[in-house]
């Protein structure tokens, strides 16, 4: 019911292109100070030189070397959290995850001004979405109006609980798979030599090193530069601190823009069961019964 293309569009973007980077010491010099007892009064303290740049951790790596670490270090993640933005024909889903290597998960997902939460336990998949929600996911599959009211009536502030096996688990279950979204990343590097550094930044008050990869859209088709109005782009923000965690992807251009942050690595995720009378099954729900 939900628009599951749109939830595998944003586990893409979680898993897009890779690259971080490892931790660095800051090396502050210590300020002189002088006192000229021959006049009896203290001579100002010079000025304390300016703190010596940190060591760049990946300063005789290549891009594609530096991708690799940080692929490696992302991929031994036992949980991570996941936040932003992905734009799908035209149409903007949020999202906002805590997913642990159990394939556990619990967040949030907004699209068309609409909110839902879901959890996922136990290899069952809860969701509570507000009106608005349950209304442009199911307009968006086509759902004729009168069913789309019936529905909401009885999913109204309710969680519909999702088993393994039926329509759309499978979809769902994809968000709350870590070790698929983290599997993603060798295969999203691309060819070497494709990856260039960027300027180095912060997110989040981290030190961060960047790598940048740039599709022209030019696959030899005579139609593609048509199609494509600007280059996709895709820029990834490493951590200079900890482990090479990748902490951001940015992607600019192509077909499905957006950005996303990982935080929180290794860190619990507490998921609950819904109270069994605030759930109504799906199988009930598409009985057309009302339990």
């Amino acid at each position: 019911m939900a628009s599951h293309r749109k939830l595998r569009a944003a586990a893409v973007v979680c898993a897009a292109v890779a690259v971080a980077g490892p931790a660095s010491a800051a090396a502050w010099a210590a300020p002189p100070t002088a006192v000229r007892a021959a006049v009896q009064e203290a001579v100002p303290l010079a000025p304390a030189p300016a703190p010596s740049p940190s060591p760049d951790p990946f300063a005789d790596l290549t891009p594609d070397e530096i991708a690799d670490r940080a692929v490696t270090a992302t991929q031994s993640a036992t949980s991570l959290r996941m936040t932003g933005r992905v734009v799908t024909d035209g149409e903007a889903l949020d999202i906002d995850f805590a997913v642990n290597e159990r394939d556990e998960c619990t967040g949030l997902m907004k699209i068309g001004g609409g909110t839902s939460e879901l959890r996922r336990v136990d290899d069952f998949t809860y969701m509570k979405g507000d009106e608005a929600f349950w209304r442009v996911s199911m307009a968006g599959q086509g759902v004729p109006e009168g069913q789309i009211d019936a529905t909401i009536d009885l999913v109204k502030g309710r969680w519909l609980k999702i088993a393994p096996g039926q329509e759309g688990a499978s979809d769902l279950s994809e968000v709350c798979d870590l070790e698929g979204l983290l599997a993603s990343l060798d295969e999203e590097k691309g060819a070497p030599g494709e990856l260039v550094r960027g300027p180095d930044g912060e997110v989040d008050g981290t030190s961060v090193a960047t790598l940048v990869k740039k599709d022209t859209g030019d696959t030899g088709d005579e139609t593609s530069a048509e199609e494509t109005t600007e280059p996709e782009t895709t820029t990834v923000s490493v951590s200079q601190e900890g482990k090479p965690y990748i902490l951001k992807m940015d992607k600019t251009g192509g077909e499905e823009p957006g950005s996303m942050t990982l935080s929180e690595f290794d860190e619990p995720v507490d998921v609950t069961v819904p109270p069994a009378d605030e759930t109504v099954d799906l199988s009930k729900l598409d009985e057309g019964t009302s339990a």
